[in-house]
């Protein structure tokens, strides 16, 4: 069955695994939900992430989840983006989240990155998702 909705579905593994207390989820690999997790893991949201291979050549991602105190780092993730409805902002129409202790993840012609990296190299792009 194929996912019409990639990054959709990576962050509904991530809230899924975060209610049920699990230390790792697993994803489909591919290059874009391997730089949204980057981005997750420089900004300190999850402990990092490994590419595993199986026989038949599929990959997947694991994703290491990271608590504080039994409760999870990530309060809230929401999807902006979605097939249906692209959000597209310039570099001067990206506004801080949560008065700036959310973030936004944002695709840009230079890659993916967080909002504050994309206003600093004065570049927009496509809203991904936000989280605080």
């Amino acid at each position: 069955m194929a996912i019409t909705d990639p990054i959709g579905d990576l962050l509904a593994r991530i809230r899924n695994g975060q209610l049920r207390g699990t230390a790792k989820v697993k994803s489909p690999a591919s290059k874009l939900r391997a730089r949204v997790l980057d981005v997750l893991q420089a900004e300190g949201f999850i402990r990092g992430y490994a590419e595993v291979e199986f026989k038949g050549g599929q990959k997947e991602l694991e994703i290491e989840l990271k608590y504080h105190e039994g409760r999870p780092v990530i309060r809230e993730l929401k999807r902006v983006s979605t097939p249906g409805r692209r959000v597209y902002a310039g570099a001067k129409e990206l506004r801080p989240h949560r008065q700036g202790l959310g973030l936004s993840i944002v695709s840009t012609p230079e890659g993916v990155m967080t909002d504050v990296s994309a206003r600093e190299k004065n570049v927009g792009g496509e809203i991904l998702c936000r989280i605080f």
